[in-house]
């Protein structure tokens, strides 16, 4: 029985780790993860960030973004340095703690089209980079997981989320080149099955439109995280084929800013009516469903951020003790 019931989905605002991690691990105690702090500049954005993982593939900012280079430069190592000072705190904060612990990454092809090669074109344009890229990313993160494993002895699992809100573009050939005044060509399917593959059994976020679900679930993926207002009726009969291979699905249920939260009745609400609408049982809905924010939470303020964490966790509750909605309008 999956026992993570709520979590987020990685970003926070403010630059304080230490009190990111504290609101993380007091929130959501099921499936806490390690928060990430985009508002410190370079390194600690989505991009820079995975690319201080990987291996052999050192990259630096250009006024176009980030770039391949020969070695690695100041730029790089304030990623890596961001990412220490994050490890840390997440030590510091939850070194008693025993669980598992949700790590995040950009994805392969989110990250091969924000990052260009040394004198061409993204990534994303040359299937020989991308595959390097997928190769040096998965030691990366296995490097990663192993890190955080040795701060958190006490980690019964380390799931890692990878960050794709590039693929539906990649798939759909709607990624602009590096000039911005052309597209570059979609990726065949087979191409980005192969490459999830490189990674132990992840979960996937996309809070763009246009889920691939069918393709995850051909990969082999453990989750998809989506936000829920955003998966149409002509979608619900890939995510119940999903469901069906036993995949999790984790529902951003509450706005990623600011907002005044319902209760938690009516922010579980669009769990209880999908799952009623798929047509599965009401006794398997908290064991494979769980509750997040939309997106991250990097554009939220610090109180709504400890908010929305916890009214998802609240909401996972009525998902547990009411799965079939019967305390709706209460």
């Amino acid at each position: 029985m999956l026992t993570w019931e709520a979590t987020g989905v990685g970003s926070h605002p403010g630059q304080d780790h230490l009190e990111a991690a504290r609101v993380v691990f007091g929130e959501v105690p099921g499936l806490p993860y390690l928060p990430e702090l985009p508002a410190r500049g370079v390194g600690a954005d989505m991009a820079g960030r995975t690319a201080a993982l990987l291996v052999d593939l050192p990259v630096e900012v250009q006024p176009s973004g980030w770039r391949l280079t020969d070695r690695p430069g100041r730029d790089h190592r304030r990623a890596v340095d961001h990412l220490r000072r994050d490890l840390d705190g997440l030590e510091e904060v939850g070194h008693a703690y025993e669980g598992p612990i949700k790590v995040q990454v950009c994805g392969p092809w989110t990250l091969a089209g924000a990052v260009e090669l040394r004198h061409g074109d993204k990534m994303l344009s040359d299937h020989g980079a991308v595959r390097d890229l997928t190769a040096s990313l998965a030691q990366g993160v296995a490097d990663h997981v192993a890190e955080v494993r040795r701060r958190l002895p006490g980690v019964t699992e380390v799931v890692l989320q990878l960050d794709e809100p590039g693929l539906p573009g990649a798939l759909a050939g709607t990624v602009p080149t590096a000039s911005g005044f052309g597209r570059l060509a979609a990726v065949e399917e087979w191409r980005a099955e192969e490459s999830l593959r490189a990674f132990p059994d992840p979960v996937v976020h996309c809070c763009a439109p246009a889920v691939p679900y069918d393709l995850l679930r051909r990969a082999g993926v453990r989750g998809v995280s989506v936000d829920a207002s955003l998966v149409r009726r002509r979608e619900e009969e890939a995510v119940g084929s999903a469901v069906e291979a036993g995949m999790v699905l984790l529902l951003g249920v509450v706005p990623g800013t600011d907002t005044r939260l319902p209760g938690a009745d009516v922010v579980a609400k669009p769990a209880l009516e999908l799952w009623r609408r798929l047509g599965f049982a009401p006794d398997r809905l908290s064991g494979q469903v769980v509750l997040t924010p939309a997106c991250g939470l990097a554009g939220a303020s610090p109180a709504y951020a400890r908010a929305a964490l916890a009214a998802c966790r609240k909401a996972a509750q009525v998902l547990r003790d009411d799965p079939e909605g019967e305390s709706r309008g209460r």
